[in-house]
């Protein structure tokens, strides 16, 4: 996921992208712990795209103050 596309996101879709995607972190944390993970490079993406959400929410809170 880009920067610029969760830019264009609401808050309710951000927040929805980030339950979703908080979840795939777990499942894959378990994947890795009993070596049945095919794409390693996932959870980069996975944790990566969770810290660009919570970026652009911290930017939009501080926007309001």
């Amino acid at each position: 996921m880009k920067a610029q596309d969760v830019k264009q996101m609401t808050d309710d879709q951000l927040q929805e992208e980030l339950l979703k995607l908080k979840k795939e972190q777990f499942n894959l944390r378990f994947q890795r712990a009993s070596a049945q993970i095919d794409n390693t490079a996932r959870i980069r993406q996975v944790r990566r795209s969770v810290a660009r959400i919570k970026t652009v929410q911290t930017e939009r809170a501080r926007a309001e103050n």
